[in-house]
């Protein structure tokens, strides 16, 4: 093709610096995906070490994603305000020491606590990640191989923390899936100012109503829907949580719309594409969450893996994320991102319907390999054109707020599925055995997959064929590139 004779022959002269410094981010988004799930092969022997018990044993996982996900929008606020260099080390600050308390923990109120603190360091931390690896790249080119690669680790983290907690958990104990992210925490923390540049602050007053109602709206939100599978949909407790939620969110729409500096800009969520990616966004989080917490226990009660063995089990999702994720950058300059998300969302449901026909009787081969890859495939030809759709046309000193805004609604899609997802598990398990539901889970997951492909359909409008054409040649550069940095 004639675009390959007019590829640049010298890099930028900023070209090592940057790619240092993307690489360092990327390497704290990494730590902070993962660990929402580096502990869950881990659970049965937290249990047994610090006695939760079956009720509370969940909160484990549920107090870092309550923190994440409802400080996620103040966490990118401050970022635009204070400095988003600045912010994001305090975070990972905050986040280090949570986990080496968590490590150190004696107590199921301690551990508890911990990962509600490595939660807030997380909210604080991540909103930054996005808007420093689009701040820093030095061209176009680098920018979006960088999105390339924060969508791998983004969609990959979850998988590969399986695998590293069931290793960490088999070879040591369970404490080494919270101490491993001291030296890495630390490391980022000492080289981030060297190589990655503060951005400039968005002067104005701080929304603290907006803050508060965006935070208190949040942790209602995703505090009710973790307790729903437990307490049911129409129980006191969720009616009154979703009431109180829905009251705080409709305060900060209220606030943000009066506000002369807005906490988020009501300009993010009135365009129409941006507003579908983020529905899309959260549907695929809710989908892919019923794999992890089904496959899991799958794996280990139906099949008799031993933890190492459960999180190797979920190499398929995390090698197709990665595999795929080399040649996004080329489809989304030819093909465009609609197209890109109608198919990703399409194969995602797929995968489901597959997976929904597993058995007692089936091997891993024969029931969860094949659906797995395919969701790591669909999986990863959805989150970038995602990503850049909801970044389209930001300006740079609201980009904390638009990532903030991107990462909020995983969480809370990711909250939703789970919810509705292990409430149709519930109402047709059969207790002593694992296998019943689990064909009605898949298939609600299923069905959200679907509705992510209605939304792409008839939400999305379709680039004009000047764009797209356009995109081409810049596709094939950028699929080199990324060809080169794995």
């Amino acid at each position: 093709m004639s675009s390959r004779t007019t590829l640049p022959t010298e890099l930028p002269p900023n070209a090592g610096r940057a790619a240092a410094g993307i690489a360092i981010v990327l390497v704290a988004q990494l730590m902070i995906v993962l660990d929402a799930t580096v502990v869950n092969v881990a659970l049965p022997r937290i249990d047994t070490a610090l006695g939760f018990g079956p009720a509370s044993l969940s909160w484990v996982l549920n107090a870092y994603t309550l923190a994440f996900g409802g400080l996620l929008l103040l966490g990118g606020r401050l970022g635009d305000v204070f400095g988003r260099l600045r912010v994001f080390e305090i975070g990972l600050a905050v986040f280090t020491l949570g986990s080496a308390l968590g490590g150190l923990a004696q107590t199921p109120g301690q551990l508890v606590a911990a990962r509600t603190f490595q939660g807030v360091g997380a909210a604080l931390a991540a909103p930054s990640v996005l808007a420093l690896l689009t701040t820093s790249a030095p061209d176009e080119a680098a920018r979006n191989r960088a999105l390339a690669l924060f969508g791998a680790v983004s969609s990959g983290g979850a998988s590969i923390g399986l695998v590293l907690g069931g290793l960490l958990t088999d070879v040591g104990s369970w404490r080494w899936t919270l101490f491993i992210n001291v030296p890495i925490g630390l490391a980022v923390i000492v080289l981030a100012p060297r190589f990655v540049a503060e951005t400039p602050r968005r002067t104005g007053r701080f929304d603290v109503v907006g803050a508060l109602a965006a935070t208190g709206g949040a942790v209602a939100l995703v505090w009710t829907l973790i307790g729903t599978p437990e307490h049911g949909w129409a129980s006191v407790r969720t009616v009154v949580g979703f009431a109180v939620g829905v009251a705080l969110l409709a305060l900060l729409a209220r606030t943000e719309l009066r506000h002369p500096h807005p906490l988020v800009q009501p300009r993010l969520v009135r365009d129409r594409n941006r507003v579908g990616a983020l529905a899309v966004m959260a549907l695929l989080l809710g989908a892919n969450l019923s794999m992890f917490f089904l496959v899991v226990q799958y794996v280990q009660g139906v099949l008799g893996f031993g933890p190492l063995m459960a999180g190797v089990a979920f190499l398929p999702f995390s090698l197709g994320i990665f595999a795929t994720s080399r040649v996004t950058p080329a489809l989304i300059g030819r093909v465009g991102p609609r197209a890109m998300m109608l198919t990703g969302t399409g194969v995602l449901a797929l995968a489901y319907v597959w997976l929904s026909t597993i058995g007692t009787g089936d091997t891993y081969l024969a029931a969860v390999f094949g659906p797995m890859a395919l969701a790591g495939i669909s999986s990863a030809l959805t989150f970038m054109p995602v990503t850049v759709i909801v970044l389209s046309g930001v300006e740079p000193e609201h980009a904390g707020s638009a990532s903030g805004l991107l990462q909020t609604t995983q969480q809370l899609g990711g909250a939703v599925g789970v919810a509705v997802i292990v409430s149709v598990y519930a109402a047709g398990a059969v207790p002593g055995r694992l296998v019943p539901g689990m064909a009605a889970a898949f298939l609600t997951s299923a069905a959200f997959a679907a509705t992510a492909l209605l939304v792409s359909a008839v939400v999305l409008r379709p680039a004009p064929r000047s764009a797209t054409a356009a995109g081409g040649a810049a596709g094939e550069e950028l699929a080199e590139a990324v060809a080169e940095a794995a």
